[in-house]
C-alpha cells in the first residue's frame, strides 16, 4: 500500500506538470525541445521527470501529432549484386513499417561521381526529411553538403562507407580497416611461405571503405607476409565490362599473380576474367559481400572466402538511428554494431537466410 507521497505507477504528463508546477503546453515544448521555455524551468521539469520516473510512449506521441517518419536512402547507381541487396532490404523494410507511420524510399545517384552526389543531397527538401542514409566518396563538395542538411535538423547516416567529416549524425557499417586486415591475415595463410604477387581490385580510391580496406590489408602484409609482393590497386569502378578490361594487363605473366584481393563488391568482372582466361594455377581470392554471384563462387571453389555484411542489418540499423535521432531517444550502440562475416564454402549460411540479421 502507497503513500500519498509515492509516485505514480504509470506517470503522465499530467504528473509531470503538476510536480514542475508547469502548464501541459510547458511539459509538451521541452519533451519535444521546442523553444520558448526559460532554461530553469526546463530544468525544473526534467527534474519532475527524473523524480517520477517518467518513460515517455514515443509510438503514442508520434500517433497523437499525427507524426510521419521520411526517410530516404541514397545509393549508388552501380552494377553491383551488395547495392542491389541493400535496395531490396530497404523496400522490405518500408512495406513492413507503413502501420508504424514510416515512410522509406531510395534513390540512385551516379556511382564514383562526388559532384553528383553532392548536388543530389543539395536537392533535397529538409522539411520532407527527418532522415537520410548515404552511401557515397567523402569530398569536401559531399562533406558540405551533408553538413548543411545536418543543420536543417535532417538526421543524416554514412552507410557502408563513413563520411565522417561531413559532422554525419552516425556510421552504419563494419570496420573497413579491420576487414582489410583480416583480408590480408587470411590472404597471407592461405598462400602459405612460397613468394608470390597479390593483386587488389577495388571500385575507387576515392571511396573511404575501399581506401580504409587497402590500408588495412597492406598494414598486415607488410608487417606478417613481407614474401608476398602487394601491387598497386586496379580501380574498377564496379563497372564488370571495365574490370574484365583491365586483368589481363594487370595480371601480368602466368603464374605471376598467386592472389587476388577483390576489396570492392563489384565481382562479376573478375568472375568473367577467370572464365575467360582460366589460369595454370587458380589463385587464392579473397572478396567481399556475399551475394548470389560470390556465394556461387564460393560453391565452385572459385573464391576461397568472403567477407561479408549483413544487408538486412545495416538497413535496419539505419533506420533505427535515424528514428531514434528524430525521437531524441538512446541508442542500443551493441545492437547497431555491424558484425565483419567471414564466410568459407563449409559454412555459408541457407539461401532463404543470407540477407537475414539483427
Amino acid at each position: 500500500m502507497g503513500t500519498p507521497d509515492d509516485p505514480p505507477a504509470n506517470p503522465t504528463v499530467n504528473d509531470i506538470a503538476r510536480v514542475a508546477r508547469v502548464s501541459l503546453a510547458t511539459v509538451d515544448r521541452v519533451l519535444n525541445a521546442r523553444p520558448g521555455v526559460r532554461q530553469i524551468t526546463v530544468e525544473r521539469v526534467h527534474q519532475a521527470i527524473a523524480e517520477l520516473g517518467y518513460v515517455r510512449d514515443t509510438a503514442a506521441a508520434n500517433l497523437a501529432r499525427g507524426r510521419t517518419y521520411r526517410f530516404l536512402f541514397l545509393l549508388p547507381a552501380a552494377r553491383n549484386e551488395f547495392i542491389d541487396l541493400i535496395e531490396r532490404e530497404v523496400s522490405d523494410l518500408a512495406a513492413g513499417l507503413k502501420r508504424d507511420r514510416t515512410q522509406i524510399t531510395c534513390q540512385r545517384v551516379p556511382a564514383f561521381d562526388p559532384m553528383a552526389l553532392a548536388d543530389a543531397v543539395g536537392a533535397l527538401d529538409a522539411t520532407a526529411l527527418e532522415g537520410v542514409a548515404i552511401f557515397g566518396p567523402e569530398t569536401p563538395s559531399v562533406r558540405d553538403s551533408i553538413a548543411r542538411l545536418n543543420a536543417q535538423g535532417v538526421a543524416v547516416i554514412s552507410l557502408i562507407s563513413d563520411i565522417p567529416s561531413s559532422g554525419r549524425t552516425a556510421y552504419v557499417g563494419i570496420d573497413n580497416i579491420a576487414a582489410g586486415r583480416t583480408a590480408a591475415q587470411l590472404m597471407g595463410r592461405f598462400l602459405g611461405p612460397a613468394e608470390g604477387a597479390v593483386l587488389v581490385i577495388t571500385g575507387s580510391m576515392l571511396a573511404r571503405d575501399h581506401l580504409e580496406r587497402r590500408l588495412g590489408f597492406d598494414e598486415v602484409m607488410a608487417r606478417d607476409f613481407p614474401h608476398l609482393k602487394v601491387r598497386a590497386s586496379v580501380e574498377g569502378r564496379d563497372d564488370p565490362d571495365l574490370i574484365a578490361r583491365l586483368l589481363p594487363h594487370a595480371m601480368g605473366a602466368e603464374g605471376e599473380i598467386c592472389g587476388i584481393y577483390a576489396s570492392a563488391a563489384g565481382n562479376a568482372g573478375l568472375l568473367q576474367h577467370l572464365e575467360r582466361n582460366p589460369p595454370l594455377r587458380a589463385p587464392v581470392i579473397i572478396a567481399h559481400e556475399l551475394t548470389p554471384l560470390s556465394r556461387a563462387a564460393l560453391t565452385a571453389g572459385v573464391f576461397d572466402a568472403v567477407i561479408s555484411q549483413d544487408a538486412g542489418h545495416l538497413v535496419r540499423s539505419a533506420v533505427r538511428i535515424m528514428r531514434a535521432d528524430c525521437d531524441q531517444s538512446p541508442i542500443n550502440l551493441a545492437q547497431e554494431r555491424i558484425r565483419t562475416d567471414i564466410y568459407l564454402k563449409e559454412n555459408l549460411p541457407p539461401e532463404t537466410g543470407l540477407l537475414k540479421g539483427a
